[in-house]
This record gives structure tokens, C-alpha cells and sequence, in this order.
């Protein structure tokens, strides 16, 4: 069992009670990989010609996540270099507003910004509290691994003092604020992946906790049941249409559909879905078109998020 981490105390929204703000893929990259501190930033210059930005173009389908009650945030992956500074900005979080960093796997588009998010919580000069970092095995050797290499050494003994990191075992149940999760192996055979089960400080009278499965970015396993049977609220991938399979072909790479994860929601009898972790050639009818899909068979609320867009649970 992993160890409890702390309450955390700075959370300055005033206008969501309970949100998922959605991070997708970045249009635009970083013309330098040199920062300045976190409390000095106001403008970010972006140019494609940086060595950040090349790595970004090829993996553009992102999923990075913030997950917020009224006292907990929680950022879940982390892609896009430090690109993901920009996105967070945009949404009005703060590096001293991050104190828990969840991440799923070890692929590029979900956890190279958190080594950003690392590296200004070392500089943030006034950074209060610690910064929980949550993954497998793997995501812990490969995060440690980048620091550890590229970091400066005043900059690691700052990680060391501000930064705790939670290595964890497939069904381990902790605490991040008001939140209660417990993770789970999502049986890849690509890459080592956890994805989890949160339960949600309840919003009624009921004080029944709000359930919100995460699937992570391949498809479900049903060794995994017990975990998204009857939640309220499913997060899968969902690459493309079923109707594009053939132009995309997500079986081939370990993927779903949105015809898919419509069926899979109706069987285990979720509340709410959201598609997310998908193509970006479609964009401009994405919404209309994975909804459609989905709603073949699923009867449920469906939502294919844009870019920074905030649902409210």
C-alpha cells in the first residue's frame, strides 16, 4: 500500500464545483526548450522548428486531463513537452496549483510534459507543498531517468525536497484530497499501463460518492469489470469511427472505436461516456460525427471533448 498523501489546499477556482478540463493536442511548439521561472512566465514565444515541437508532431493525439473538486485538482498525463505549460495557463492553472500528477503510462504523448511540470516545480520560487507523482514501475524509472539526466544538480535537490513520487502495484486504493481511487492494470501487451477508478465527494443530499472509471488509451479488458461496472461517469479512447477503420486502423495499433466504446458503455451500464484520445484529421465534425457512433448503441449522456473544453460532472 502506498502512502497517503496530504490534503491539498490551493485550489483557486471559484466557478466549477466539480470539472474535467481536457488537454489535447497542441497546434504549436516551443521555439526554446529554456524557460523562464514559473512565477516571471506571461508570454510564451512558439515556433515548429524546435526540437520539443518535432517530437510533438508525432504524437499530436494527447490526453492529458485535469481532474478538479472543490478542494483537490488532479492533472492525469502529461504530454507535449512543455507545451503543456501553455495549455494549463489557458485554463487557469497555476504550477503552484498542481500537487498531484497522475500517469497512466510511459508513451511519449503522456508523459514528456510531465517532466515540465516537474522542472518549474523546482524553479516556481514560493512553490508550497509537494507535488505527488502517481504511476507503474516503468513510468517511475523513465520519469527519474529524464530528470536525472537533463536537470541541473541545483534543480534535482529541489525535486528532492518537493517532489514524492508513488510507485504503484495494480490495485493499490489511496487518497489524493477528496478523492479516493484505487488503480488498475489495464492488461496492455504494448506497454504497461494503470488506469483507475475515482470516487467523487458526492454532490446531493445522498452523500453516495460520484464514480468516474478511466480506461486509459487502449481497449477495455474485462478482467478490469469490477472497476467501471455501473459508474457514472467512463472515460475511454476512442482512435476514430468505425466507419474510418479501414483509413486508420485502430485494431492494428491496440486501439477502439467510437462505435465501440458505445457498445462497451451500454454493457457495463455506465451513466455517461467520453471519447477522448482520438484522431485529429476530423476535427472540424468530430464532435457530431463520434456522438452519432457511440449513441448506436449507447443510450447514455455522450461527450467528445475540444480542446480545453470543461465538463461539468
Amino acid at each position: 500500500m502506498i502512502r497517503r498523501p496530504p490534503r491539498s489546499t490551493l485550489f483557486p477556482y471559484t466557478t466549477l464545483f466539480r470539472s474535467i478540463t481536457f488537454s489535447y493536442a497542441f497546434a504549436e511548439y516551443p521555439a526554446s526548450m529554456d524557460l523562464p521561472l514559473c512565477h516571471k512566465v506571461k508570454i510564451i514565444i512558439w515556433n515548429k522548428q524546435s526540437f520539443w515541437g518535432f517530437f510533438l508532431v508525432v504524437y499530436q493525439k494527447m490526453s492529458s486531463f485535469v481532474l478538479q473538486t472543490p478542494s483537490t485538482l488532479m492533472l492525469v498525463d502529461a504530454g507535449g513537452g512543455n507545451g503543456i505549460l501553455s495549455q494549463l495557463k489557458k485554463v487557469n492553472v497555476q504550477i503552484s496549483d498542481i500537487h498531484h500528477l497522475f500517469v497512466t503510462h510511459a508513451h511519449t504523448d503522456h508523459v514528456l510534459g510531465g517532466i515540465w511540470v516537474i522542472r518549474m516545480v523546482a524553479q516556481c520560487k514560493g512553490y508550497e507543498g509537494l507535488l505527488h507523482v502517481y504511476g507503474n514501475d516503468k513510468v517511475m524509472k523513465v520519469i527519474k531517468t529524464i530528470i536525472d539526466m537533463i536537470l541541473a544538480k541545483k534543480q534535482l535537490a529541489k525535486v528532492a525536497e518537493r517532489v514524492v513520487f508513488h510507485q504503484l502495484e495494480d490495485g493499490d486504493c489511496f487518497e489524493v484530497g477528496d478523492m479516493k481511487l484505487e488503480c488498475f492494470d489495464i492488461q496492455s501487451t504494448k506497454e504497461k499501463q494503470f488506469g483507475f477508478r475515482a470516487e467523487l465527494p458526492s454532490s446531493d443530499e445522498s452523500d453516495k460518492p460520484l464514480v468516474l472509471a478511466c480506461l486509459g488509451d487502449e481497449p477495455y479488458n474485462e478482467q478490469n469489470r469490477r472497476y467501471i461496472v455501473g459508474a457514472d461517469w467512463m472515460m475511454c479512447e476512442a482512435f476514430c469511427l468505425y466507419a474510418d477503420r479501414d483509413t486508420f486502423k485502430p485494431y492494428e495499433k491496440c486501439h477502439s472505436t467510437a462505435l465501440d466504446a458505445g457498445k462497451l458503455a451500454e454493457e457495463l451500464g455506465v451513466k455517461n461516456l467520453i471519447l477522448y484520445h482520438t484522431e485529429e484529421k476530423t476535427l472540424a465534425n468530430r464532435k457530431e460525427n463520434y456522438t452519432r457512433e457511440a449513441a448506436e448503441n449507447f443510450k447514455g449522456r455522450i461527450f467528445v471533448p475540444d480542446d480545453l473544453e470543461v465538463i461539468e460532472l
